[in-house]
């Protein structure tokens, strides 16, 4: 039931007084917005082993731009990509171990691995009819939260709510494995309660891989190509890992050192990562590019594009707000590594899908881009294209439907959750506190008079 509008209308104004800081406070109290310093740079807040994104050098207290880099438990992730195209295979699942447990598997023990993962893709009837079809959401992200958090009515380690790592690793590892299943039985569930489609529901494979799964479940005939399926992997091997500051992992590290439940832990996480300033991005530079190729005569034409760009920067196009999305990042200068390795893989299925022109356009963004936003910000130096430039373009080139882009991040990112939750178990540091000032004065109890 609405509450009465007029009354949302006056309580709203309400809130807004009562809540409103004056921006000069934040600079007068020396307050971190967003834990970020003055120089863009991230407020130290913990330690981890897991990730490192590498995008800057502090050089006598100045922020000096370096080609970026991204590294899993040191390993440059360059590396790991190269290794999966030299061998002619799916890597995700080895990145996984990686992650999990800081070294890289034997053969025997990437099938193992493998096997266990593959063990879990098969949800239960009962977990599938009553976390997912009894009451379908209308967001994915949220049919995944939901679904977590009732994997633990469904715990068979005993005790759910113990911390034990033993324990934690076998959650762990059956989350890991069902996720994919949970997203793409979810978007099944979405597609047919709310927008009328058919009920298409197909058992995974225990023997393919996750990116192989993924495209068999949320196809109609099942089926797709050896590159398409390559491309879906290194997407995920890449959103795999981002530090310990990105904000859904910072999540799991805070909701974490309160000591609840991993299902509770990586719920909360999925919700963080569904906002639209992190996991949805993507989205973002999709309805951008959309809205390019319906208002430039000929996008094929780079001079056109840059100056549909110039009244993007202006805010007199796009949704008002002046920003390029897919150019710029919070850590990497130079160059997002990321975005690097999945325009090559990007190049590839675009020349097989025919969409080379296209191609080109995200091309001409990355490239002329920068400068336009530079031409009209004199700080905004180091300006480079990021991830999600590309990867809603590969999404969309594989036919995944848009209420799946921010689900596969989802997907990739978990073991990485699991891994952050890991980590603050065993070092037990103290619950995630941090300190907010009051901006207040003291003053007297006096009711409103009613008016």
């Amino acid at each position: 039931m609405m509450i009465d509008k007029d009354w949302l209308k006056s309580h709203a104004a309400l809130v807004r007084e009562a809540d409103f800081i004056d921006p000069a406070f934040y600079t007068k109290y020396g307050v971190k917005r967003g834990l970020r310093n003055e120089d863009g740079s991230g407020v130290l807040v913990g330690l981890t082993t897991i990730g490192n994104v590498h995008g800057y050098v502090m050089n006598e207290g100045e922020k000096q731009a370096v080609e970026g880099e991204l590294y899993y438990r040191g390993i440059n992730v360059k590396d790991i990509v190269a290794a999966d195209r030299r061998e002619h295979r799916f890597g995700y699942e080895e990145t996984a171990y990686l992650l999990m447990f800081g070294v890289l598997p034997s053969a025997k023990e990437l099938e193992i691995w493998k096997a266990r993962l593959g063990r879990y893709r098969r949800l239960s009837d009962g977990f599938k009819e009553n976390a997912i079809f009894h009451s379908p959401s209308k967001d994915i992200m949220n049919a995944i939260a939901r679904a977590v958090l009732f994997a633990y009515a469904f715990d068979e380690t005993g005790n759910p709510d113990d911390p034990a790592i033993e324990r934690c690793l076998n959650q762990s590892v059956e989350i890991i494995g069902a996720l994919p299943t949970i997203a793409a039985y979810a978007y099944q569930a979405k597609a047919h309660y709310h927008q009328g489609k058919s009920l298409m529901i197909r058992n995974p494979d225990p023997r393919k891989s996750t990116a192989e799964n993924l495209l068999s479940l949320i196809r109609e005939d099942g089926r797709y190509t050896r590159l398409e399926a390559e491309t879906l992997d290194l997407a995920l091997i890449l959103h795999a890992e981002h530090g310990g500051g990105n904000n859904s992992s910072f999540v799991t590290h805070v909701v974490t050192s309160s000591c609840t439940d991993i299902y509770s832990s990586l719920a909360a996480s999925v919700l963080s990562l569904k906002g639209s300033r992190h996991g949805g991005a993507n989205l973002r530079v999709m309805r951008q590019m959309d809205e390019i190729k319906r208002n430039v005569k000929d996008w094929r034409n780079p001079n056109q594009v840059v100056n549909y760009l110039e009244k993007i920067v202006d805010k007199k196009a796009g949704d008002k707000t002046g920003l390029i999305y897919g150019l710029g990042h919070a850590v990497y200068t130079l160059s997002d590594p990321r975005a690097q390795l999945l325009r090559k893989k990007a190049n590839e299925l675009a020349r097989e899908k025919r969409r080379m022109d296209e191609m080109r356009l995200f091309e001409t963004i990355e490239t002329r881009g920068p400068a336009v936003i530079r031409s009209r910000h004199p700080r905004a130096e180091d300006i480079c294209a990021n991830v999600d430039l590309y990867s809603g373009f590969v999404y969309d080139m594989l036919g995944i439907p848009k209420d799946l882009y921010t689900p596969l991040f989802a997907i990739a990112r978990c073991v990485s959750w699991c891994a952050h939750r890991m980590e603050e178990l065993i070092n037990q540091g103290p619950i995630i506190r941090p300190a907010y000032k009051p901006i207040y004065r003291p003053r007297k109890y006096v009711r409103l008079k009613d008016r």
